[in-house]
């Protein structure tokens, strides 16, 4: 992680945050979306120019003390808070520089239990390292990609399976960056990183964005070519044996059209077995 990514990042969350939301007084015609320099400075009891130093990447090491007080700031939410932490070389790395990629046994045989329950292991890279048997049918097979940004941002039927194309699209970059802060140096990650600066202009745009959270509780809706539309729930666990794999698992309301799809498409997902 070099200098200029805290600067980088300092700049881009800068501009996301208006004056409104800082509490600071906008008078007069602005050149910058969101906040001046100065203004971040003031509000966090830094001199102006130490400040511009931190962006253009002069200033390499700031104190746990200053990079808090940028994050009340800035309004960070805890994953950017962290996030800025790491860039800041003030908490601890991931401490393998390459992506695990053996699932645990025990998980996998929890996993095959759930024939109704899609369910997908991915690490930091976005590949998707383990799925049940209902998961590989609700994603096709994964027969364009079994990373899942590339599922989301170079498959072409990508904006029509997923209803809420730009959400999901936002929060995977998001999630993407916040596990690039946790191990930078791991050729996977960086791997997949150039694959989609190169090959999506969406995924460029938003990763200038510098958004950096986790996931957590949501649904997503899906438009199946088999079965139809989908709205599920779904809850992210960290795996605790291999420290940078989450597991993912769906699940549709009871009763619902979404859950009568969802057996639909295991009963599919069986048939194709036998």
């Amino acid at each position: 992680m070099t200098s200029s990514d805290l600067g980088a990042y300092l700049k881009a969350r800068r501009a996301q945050v208006t004056p409104e939301q800082a509490g600071v007084p906008s008078m007069g015609h602005r050149r910058v979306p969101g906040l001046r320099r100065e203004e971040v400075a003031s509000l966090a009891g830094v001199s102006v120019d130490y400040y511009v130093r931190l962006e253009q990447g002069r200033e390499r090491t700031p104190s746990a003390q200053v990079v808090e007080a940028l994050a009340v700031a800035l309004r960070l939410p805890e994953d950017g808070r962290l996030h800025l932490f790491r860039l800041a070389g003030l908490s601890p790395r991931a401490r393998s520089a390459a992506v695990n990629d053996h699932v645990d046994p025990n998980l996998l045989q929890l996993m095959s239990a759930w024939p109704n329950n899609p369910a997908i292991v991915y690490n930091r890279a976005f590949d998707v390292l383990a799925s049940n048997a209902i998961a590989d049918a609700l994603f096709h097979d994964w027969a364009h990609s079994r990373n899942l940004m590339h599922v989301v941002f170079t498959e072409p039927a990508a904006r029509s399976f997923y209803v809420d194309w730009h959400d999901v699209a936002r929060n995977s970059v998001a999630g993407f960056r916040l596990g690039y802060g946790e191990a930078p140096d791991d050729p996977r990650i960086r791997q997949v990183l150039t694959e989609l600066l190169e090959e999506s202009p969406e995924f460029a745009r938003l990763w200038a964005r510098h958004d950096a959270r986790g996931k957590a509780l949501e649904s997503k809706c899906f438009h199946h070519r088999d079965v139809g539309p989908l709205t599920l729930s779904m809850q992210t666990f960290d795996v605790r044996s291999s420290p940078g794999q989450e597991l993912v698992v769906y699940h549709a309301e009871p009763a619902s059209p979404s859950s009568e799809a969802l057996s639909l498409l295991g009963s599919l997902a069986a048939g194709a077995r036998q």
